[in-house]
């Protein structure tokens, strides 16, 4: 079997194949036959050496395939399943608390980046129905963000009014999750071919950012004055202040990225003012990944996949996510 290990320092230079053998599962483990993964901010922090890992970690901590083996006391998965990594394997159920947020594959162990995998039976849940590998493994991390952070946290319904920034993954999954919600949606984006793609895909207003630098002023204007229900903020420090302000009186920020800046000045008064609520949110739990699959399926969503890479091409695949020319998701084939 071939893996892709990250020699020290980080780097996309450091990535390099390696053979490894495949391990037969323990008690309680599955062996799983990973056909596809897809990359993430945290994936290219790992590689780039924003996050230090353990000299030739697996990256990837997304990854979907089929069960080639059982242990002894697995029940819920046989031989031939297809199944779907989940982010925090340790997170199966409740409120986040910091055990359960250890054990990031890719990260705090060995991730997917390999084309076999024996973990922990607990740390996986089916698929989608209809769902290629590829599709699937679009999901433990970027859809599940985007999921947790409309249905759990802000707890949207029909009618509300959601404003979803960029084209990311997470963007663009949580545009799908509130259209099916029967939610309006607004989405930013510094591309006017890019916002065409995202009205395409049921945005029902959209703004460019680069040219209208204040645009939480349009999003106001857009909503009568009354600001949007629900932001996914996937900005951070950069783009706080304004999320704030387009958000309406009692309404909700999910904050989960810091692609504009780790930290910075936040506009506390406007955001007591405001009475909004502003919630941190890292992926989720097992639990919230599966009725998430129950609704794709009720929804019939698919992911929206810009480019897929070989592994032995993982370098370049993190390369296009640099260059942010991509659209959707960016996946590996294995």
């Amino acid at each position: 079997m071939q893996a892709m290990k990250l020699a020290r320092p980080g780097g996309l230079d450091h990535l390099a194949l390696a053979d490894i053998e495949a391990r037969a599962p323990g008690a309680g483990e599955i062996q799983v036959q990973v056909q596809a993964s897809s990359l993430n901010f945290h994936d290219y922090a790992v590689v780039a050496g924003m996050l230090p890992v353990e000299e030739g970690r697996i990256p990837m901590s997304d990854g979907a395939g089929v069960v080639t083996a059982v242990g002894a006391g697995v029940t819920k998965f046989a031989v031939g399943d297809s199944v779907l990594g989940c982010f925090f394997p340790a997170w199966q159920d409740g409120d986040a608390e910091l055990p359960k947020l250890i054990g990031v594959p890719g990260d705090h162990v060995d991730g997917f980046a390999a084309q076999s995998v024996t973990m922990p039976a607990s740390m996986f849940t089916g698929i989608p129905k209809g769902y290629s590998a590829e599709e699937a493994a679009t999901l433990p991390c970027a859809a599940l963000t985007a999921w947790r952070g409309l249905m759990v946290e802000a707890r949207i319904k029909p009618g509300d009014v959601i404003l979803t920034q960029g084209t990311g993954g997470v963007s663009i999954f949580a545009l799908q999750f509130a259209k099916a919600a029967g939610c309006r949606v607004i989405s930013t984006s510094s591309s006017d071919a890019k916002l065409e793609k995202l009205r395409a895909l049921g945005a029902d207003d959209t703004i460019n950012y680069k040219t209208t630098p204040e645009w939480s002023q349009e999003a106001l204007k857009l909503t009568g004055g009354r600001g949007v229900d629900v932001v996914v903020e996937i900005g951070g420090a950069g783009t706080l202040p304004q999320s704030i302000n387009a958000v309406r009186v009692g309404g909700h920020i999910s904050l989960i990225g810091v692609l504009a800046g780790f930290e910075g000045n936040v506009p506390t008064a406007a955001l007591f003012g405001k009475n909004a609520a502003l919630k941190g949110i890292t992926v989720g739990s097992r639990a919230q990944q599966r009725d998430m699959i129950a609704a794709i399926d009720a929804s019939g969503i698919k992911p929206v996949i810009d480019r897929t890479f070989p592994l032995a091409e993982l370098a370049d695949a993190f390369r296009h996510q640099e260059s942010q020319k991509h659209f959707g998701k960016i996946c590996v084939a294995l």
